[in-house]
This record gives C-alpha cells, sequence and structure tokens, in this order.
C-alpha cells in the first residue's frame, strides 16, 4: 500500500499492536518480517503506521505471532479494513493533527468517560465557554482560528447528542462548575446545559464538592476512551506539549483504578444534578 503522509493515531495505534504481539510472541523484526514474505524495513513501517496492510496481512501477522485473542484480531482487522471519512476530516490542514485524532478516537469509541477539576468536560461546553476557554490562549488565536476550534469542539458532541450515541460518564469537581469562564448569564447557560444533558439515558454526570473529607486527588484529570475491546481502550491527558494518547495496558489499568477511586467519593447522579441546580440559582 501507498506510505502515508502522516498516519493518523489510529492508524499508529494499530501498528503498535501489532508490534506487541511481535513482542510478546519473542520475535526480531527480521524474523516477523520474513515469515511474512518482506523485509524489516517494510515491517518497520507497518508497525508505526506509515503504510497500510490488508486484513489479510493482520491474520497472518497474528496467526505467526501465535495470537489466540480472537476478539482482538478481529478488533484488529476491523482496523486495518477502516475506511471512515469521518465528519473532522472537514479540518485536515485548518486545525493540528491531535484535534482530528481526538475526534477519530471518539467516533469509533464505545463508551467515554471524563474527570475534569478546573473546566467543564468539553462535550459538555456551550460555545460561549468553549470560546473564552481558547480566547485565553497565548499568544492569542487570529479569528478564524479560534472559531474553527469553537466549531470543531461543538462538532464533537455528535458522540452523545448524535443519531447514535454513547455511554458518557464525567465527574466534575465543583471548582470546575464555579469558576466563570465567561460573564454571569454565560455560566448559568453553561450550568443549565449540563443539567439538560445529565436526563439523557446515556448521560452520568457526578460532583466532587469542595467539601469533601481526605481527598488528594485533584490532579487526576483525564479523559478515557473505551475500545472495541478493553486492549485497544486510550487515555488521554493534556501535556505542556499537547494531547498525549496512552494505550500501555499498565497504564490504561491505573486510569481504570483511578476513575473509580474518584467516581466512589463522587455525590450520585440526582445528588449531582440538585448540586448543579442549587449552584444555578446562586447566579
Amino acid at each position: 500500500m501507498a506510505r502515508r503522509r502522516q498516519p493518523t493515531a489510529r492508524q499508529m495505534r494499530l501498528g503498535a499492536e501489532l508490534q506487541r504481539l511481535r513482542e510478546a510472541a519473542g520475535l526480531k523484526g527480521r524474523e516477523a518480517a520474513a515469515a511474512l514474505g518482506t523485509d524489516s524495513a517494510r515491517l518497520s513501517q507497518i508497525e508505526s503506521g506509515v503504510v497500510g496492510m490488508s486484513e489479510n496481512t493482520v491474520r497472518r501477522l497474528a496467526a505467526n505471532y501465535a495470537c489466540t485473542d480472537k476478539e482482538l484480531i478481529e478488533a484488529l482487522v476491523a482496523m486495518a479494513a477502516d475506511r471512515t471519512r469521518g465528519w473532522w476530516e472537514k479540518y485536515q490542514g485548518m486545525l493540528p493533527v491531535s484535534f482530528l485524532d481526538i475526534a477519530e478516537l471518539e467516533h469509533h469509541a464505545t463508551y467515554r468517560f471524563d474527570v475534569e477539576f478546573l473546566h467543564v468536560p468539553g462535550l459538555f461546553q456551550t460555545e460561549d465557554y468553549a470560546r473564552g476557554i481558547f480566547s485565553y490562549r497565548v499568544p492569542e488565536l487570529p479569528h478564524n482560528d479560534l472559531a474553527l476550534r469553537v466549531t470543531h469542539r461543538m462538532d464533537r458532541k455528535v458522540i452523545i447528542s448524535g443519531a447514535a450515541p454513547i455511554p458518557y460518564e464525567a465527574v466534575i469537581h465543583e471548582a470546575a462548575l464555579r469558576i466563570r469562564v465567561g460573564n454571569r448569564t454565560a455560566a448559568r447557560t453553561q450550568l443549565t446545559r449540563i443539567l439538560e444533558l445529565s436526563e439523557a439515558d446515556h448521560i452520568t454526570v457526578r460532583v466532587i464538592p469542595f467539601d469533601l473529607d481526605d481527598f488528594g486527588g485533584a490532579w487526576s484529570s483525564m479523559t478515557y476512551a473505551g475500545g472495541a475491546v478493553p486492549k485497544l481502550d486510550t487515555a488521554l491527558r493534556d501535556t505542556a506539549h499537547g494531547t498525549a494518547f496512552i494505550d500501555s495496558e499498565a497504564q490504561l489499568g491505573a486510569f481504570r483504578t483511578l476513575f473509580r477511586k474518584v467516581k466512589a467519593v463522587s455525590l450520585e447522579p440526582e445528588q449531582s444534578r440538585d448540586f448543579i441546580r442549587r449552584l444555578t440559582k446562586e447566579l
């Protein structure tokens, strides 16, 4: 297949998973390449996502690596076969690649949960709130770039408000609900939006109040997207250099544990709605 100019995060993930299977089988690159009838340079391109592969190639590699996890194999085959041209591609060349990668990840996610301490989760944000977040960037964004980011963020909501929404659970600290990214009216509109969305059967909102005793987890903001199988889950963390896509099994296990811990200390959904209603009335 043709060499890609810049593989997407999903394409790189497919290659990384095949590399993990090879390493688990104890095979060197040249050994695996020989079994496939190619050279190590070509295999390296496959594992880095630089070149695509057919479903048959994925099955041959899995067989060569003695992988018996049928669900994982089928999920990898589906990734190789996927030719989705999603809504996010209209932003190609206009927004950073990570924006497109996040949208593609969400499109294929089977569920999603967020933990936020300082900002309302992006999937809940109103246009005014999102504009306020992006406007605070230094250096300031040109007007057109700012508008594109806001529109892209609104488009991403399709995963919870479109025709086929996925289960979504958000744990939000009281600080994020109280910080006024915009004015009082915008803050009230934002809280009202969260309340409206929380009524959907597939959406769960939980709040961590300020007065919670013995809570040391304020560093654990995260986004977690479920894959076709648990091994293909992905966690996202914001860093100084952009968004990090985390997919190692050990780290994913740690993030799942963190989510269980913050969920366990948060208010129940109905208590959380009552809490947000009280905050709304204060504005």
